[in-house]
């Protein structure tokens, strides 16, 4: 039989204390347990390997005798482990402290059951896992961010209705609980995460709750005032235009930006910035009236004189 490191198998100095090796090893043996490594023969291996190392080191006797017999140790083992061990059999009061070790080894935490089924003790019941939680993308255009709209999900083989609410955020996190992988052990299944991620639009950009835009307004009716029509998510609103207003003035249209995420009947607002547009193709006598109006502009008042 060959020799083992039995420190190097879990990952720790030879002087390492009684607790650095029950969290090394408690931490290898949920890493390479078979219910998390199916069918995976070198896991499987491993799983055992480490086993055997920590039924060795996470014993003060046979630990003691192991650091004794050094390359020893496999002879001592194939003798069936009679040759000048007697570490159970100094009394009861010495066999008392090494079982009192072994069984505090887990008493800090929930991992007791789990590993008392791992030595085969006589309690055989397992310690529950919670299952592996999922994460996956959802895209929505800003139009169904702001109606709300459903998505049809199928994860193994069980079709789910997604509800995803009016004002739902670019990124916003959404969890489905117990959605998850498996749990193990009749632990719990773990979570589904789902991301919104809402499109860009081409009109219209988002700043929390509120939306922005540029509407365009004809010189004539930026110089003169009167009304245009602006397309809003919900409906397109009639604006009035002061006149005189200028290019890139901002205007501001309450309550017709995004619904607040989960506050029925408040809205963010609309930020309009007027993008004046010239007049094009003018005819002859467009052109003579612009030139007797610049004329105009560009003579001084008699009573300025």
């Amino acid at each position: 039989m060959d020799f083992k490191d039995y420190y190097k198998i879990l990952g720790v100095q030879k002087t390492a204390s009684a607790d650095e090796i029950k969290k090394s090893y408690r931490k290898l043996a949920v890493k390479y347990h078979p219910d998390k490594n199916q069918n995976n023969k070198a896991a499987e291996d491993k799983f055992k390997e480490v086993n055997e190392a920590n039924s060795v080191l996470g014993d003060v006797e046979k630990r003691k005798k192991y650091d004794e017999l050094g390359q020893d140790w496999a002879n001592y083992q194939q003798a069936g482990g009679t040759q000048g061990f007697d570490g159970f059999k100094q009394g009861n009061q010495q066999g008392a402290r090494a079982s009192q070790y072994s069984s505090q080894q887990f008493d800090d935490d929930d991992f007791a059951d789990f590993f008392s089924t791992i030595f085969g003790g006589a309690n055989q019941r397992t310690q529950a896992f919670k299952g592996q939680d999922y994460e996956a993308n959802i895209h929505i255009t800003l139009e169904e961010a702001y109606t709300g709209t459903t998505r049809q999900l199928e994860l193994e083989n069980e079709k789910l209705k997604l509800k995803i609410k009016p004002g739902t955020q670019d990124k916003q996190r959404l969890k489905i609980k117990g959605k998850g992988g498996k749990g193990m052990n009749k632990g719990p299944n773990g979570d589904l995460y789902l991301t919104i991620q809402v499109a860009d639009h081409g009109h219209y950009q988002r700043k929390g709750d509120d939306l922005y835009c540029k509407i365009d307004v004809d010189l004539y009716t930026a110089l003169l005032g009167g009304q245009t029509i602006v397309g809003t998510l919900r409906n397109p609103v009639k604006m009035t235009i002061n006149k005189e207003t200028d290019n890139g003035k901002r205007l501001i249209m309450k309550g017709m930006g995004m619904p607040r995420y989960d506050k029925e009947n408040e809205f963010g607002d609309l930020y309009a910035t007027v993008n004046i547009t010239m007049p094009k193709n003018l005819s002859s006598q467009e052109i003579e009236l612009f030139t007797q109006l610049s004329l105009l502009k560009n003579t001084p008042n008699a009573e300025n004189i």
